[in-house]
């Protein structure tokens, strides 16, 4: 079967101290999150469950992302994390801190 995307979403989410990629990744989701409102399930024949999502991450240091932790901000369907490199890092004035900027694009497709 075929997969069709329904669905992309974006976010951004910040860690301003401790330099945390996963806390940042997790953020960016819950920000991609609340921008949507998914009404078409009813008019698919479709439940949230039927759901392949794929979370896109862009972070600085991918390697450093919980995979599985960014993952359980998804409550519904089959997730599948991709980090890549990206995003921001800021330093702190002095040096001994990073503000961490991560991307998140949440694409959902249907088996047909």
């Amino acid at each position: 079967m075929a997969k069709v995307r329904y669905l992309t979403e974006m976010g951004m989410g910040v860690d301003v101290h401790g330099g945390d990629y996963t806390k940042a990744a997790c953020r960016a989701v819950s920000d991609a999150l609340r921008h949507s409102s998914l009404n078409f399930f009813k008019a698919l024949g479709k439940s949230h469950n039927d759901m392949h999502i794929t979370v896109k991450i862009a972070v600085a240091e991918p390697n450093q992302v919980d995979c599985a932790a960014v993952a359980e901000q998804i409550p519904y369907g089959t997730v599948t994390v991709e980090p890549s490199v990206g995003g921001l890092n800021i330093d702190a004035v002095d040096g001994r801190d990073v503000l961490v900027i991560a991307n998140a694009g949440i694409l959902v497709h249907f088996e047909e």
